[in-house]
């Protein structure tokens, strides 16, 4: 892309016919000039620069720094014996970590969906990138005396993971439109599963490695600081609803009063954020439980002869490794057959988004049921459980990112990300690991020594899940109840609001 009135041309753009744009149009080349000189240096590196800053290299960064983000949560899950060890804490308070972390997220995203909404937007996820690498750094050097500090350390670092989530998606609702914009959400929300996978990973492996579970938080915090420095030097600063057909046309800005009472009458909104909701309270126990879970398994099955962590510097981290790997593939699957049965069913009604939510998540409840059945005489088959279960999941994320992009104008949309993720976080992950732990606490309380209830009593708390899965089938099924009149009140406003005008309804 090239500038004009720098008094230089620049490199590789006075030879073309055409220079293409941001949005992907063609505009005619610069003329050569023969006022215009050499560029130097530092102007050769800028339009360079510019050259890189295309829609696709910045959902692919924005892609990247969202694995980070669910890399670090989740490498914390994935050393979540050896924490409980070390700090010698009962289910219960380990969990404690996840529901301060999630707490503070909620509680900030709605901060930044209004920052988002009328301030510079890359700037702000390279500093929240930026103050999380810092904090998950600093707090792998907390000692053992400290436990209390150590769950502060991971309330701050979901203020400053809350800014790239409530944020980053909007840019890419910027970037794209239609089917390519439900293809590169798809790419972005494959780094929920995948990075969730990599966190358990990365935590066991450099656990393993170095003899020590703190070295697990010593290397995202250095991949977090590059994604910081390559958003601010790649990732561009699209206007607000410049991809829409309308959107960059945009003449009014209505206040933020008005756009919470709108999207509270949104009802596709409402339900499918409340959908959410339900998944990321299955998630959420499920990423902090599941290991434990099967690591107990193993001990009824004698296939492992004593507890993980008994006898041992490390604890024993095969169940972290494998649910990770699981994870990381469910993942991958789960958000292109997403994708794919999208595009495929919109052939067939307009209200395929929702519809294959809803199926997905149905049948999902099944095949986590079935992992309390088999895991106490098989753990392959508690595998396998998962292994559907997951990917039937999976399906749903992008599809409902994209749910939110319909009915949603592009003025609001980090808003109502926002709290869409303050929704499903409070009513989702933020209390459902702590939840799951407390009750698992009072079903042993008699038999604190029994490996066998050990094992039990975490499976009938993990139990409440697939019918919290459910409960989020059903909400979905009533989002494509509301999902094309809301779709359609969404343009109308976008309309609306594209006319120069002082007054604008919505």
């Amino acid at each position: 892309m090239c500038v004009e009135g720098d008094g230089c041309e620049l490199e590789g753009c006075s030879n073309l016919d055409e220079v293409r744009t941001l949005s992907g149009s063609m505009s005619p080349a610069l003329k050569s000039n023969p006022d215009l000189h050499a560029c130097k240096p530092g102007q050769k590196f800028r339009a360079a620069l510019l050259r890189c800053r295309s829609p696709v290299v910045a959902a692919v960064i924005l892609s990247f720094g969202n694995v980070l983000n669910y890399m670090d949560r989740c490498t914390v899950a994935g050393v979540a014996l050896d924490i409980q060890k070390d700090f010698e804490v009962s289910d219960s308070v380990v969990a404690l970590l996840q529901t301060v972390f999630i707490c503070s997220f909620m509680v900030a995203a709605p901060i930044f969906g209004y920052l988002g909404d009328r301030f510079n937007r890359k700037a702000i996820l390279s500093c929240g990138i930026f103050f999380w690498s810092t904090v998950t750094l600093l707090s792998s050097f907390i000692s053992k005396e400290y436990y209390w500090l150590f769950v502060l350390s991971r309330g701050l670092v979901g203020i400053g993971e809350s800014s790239y989530s409530s944020i980053s998606p909007t840019i890419i609702g910027d970037l794209f439109t239609n089917n390519k914009r439900t293809m590169m959400l798809s790419f972005f929300y494959l780094a929920i599963p995948l990075g969730s996978g990599l966190g358990y990973i990365l935590g066991t492996s450099a656990k393993v490695a170095a003899g020590d579970w703190h070295w697990a938080l010593r290397v995202s915090p250095v991949l977090g600081m590059t994604a910081a420095a390559l958003i601010l030097l790649f990732v561009p600063e699209p206007k607000r609803g410049s991809a829409d057909q309308m959107g960059g046309r945009i003449k009014t800005r209505t206040s933020w009063l008005c756009d919470m009472k709108t999207l509270a009458k949104n009802r596709s909104y409402v339900f499918s954020s409340l959908a959410s909701a339900a998944v990321s309270f299955a998630t959420g126990a499920f990423g902090i439980w599941i290991p434990i879970y099967l690591a107990r398994a193993q001990v009824v099955q004698k296939t492992a002869i004593a507890e993980p962590c008994d006898n041992e510097e490390i604890c024993s981290s095969t169940e972290s490794f494998v649910f990770g790997a699981i994870t990381c593939i469910t993942g991958l699957l789960g958000v292109l057959i997403g994708a794919a049965t999208t595009r495929l069913c919109r052939k067939k009604t307009e209200r395929a988004d929702p519809l294959v939510c809803a199926v997905s998540m149905l049948g999902s409840a099944i095949f986590i049921c079935l992992i309390f059945v088999v895991a106490k005489k098989n753990i392959i088959g508690a595998y396998v459980c998962i292994f559907i279960g997951e990917t039937l999941l999976f399906l749903n994320w992008a599809i409902t990112a994209d749910i939110l992009m319909f009915v949603v104008i592009p003025t609001r949309r980090a808003t109502a990300v926002a709290f869409q993720s303050f929704t499903s976080h409070l009513l989702g992950d933020a209390g459902s690991p702590y939840l799951i732990g407390l009750i698992s606490d009072s079903l042993r309380q008699s038999y604190a020594t029994s490996s066998l209830w050990r094992f039990l009593s975490l499976g009938y708390a993990l139990m409440l899940c697939p019918f919290i899965i459910v409960l989020g089938g059903m909400f979905f099924l009533a989002t494509a109840l509301f999902f094309l009149d809301d779709r359609e009140k969404a343009q109308n406003q976008l309309s609306q609001l594209s006319r120069p005008s002082t007054s604008v309804k919505v």
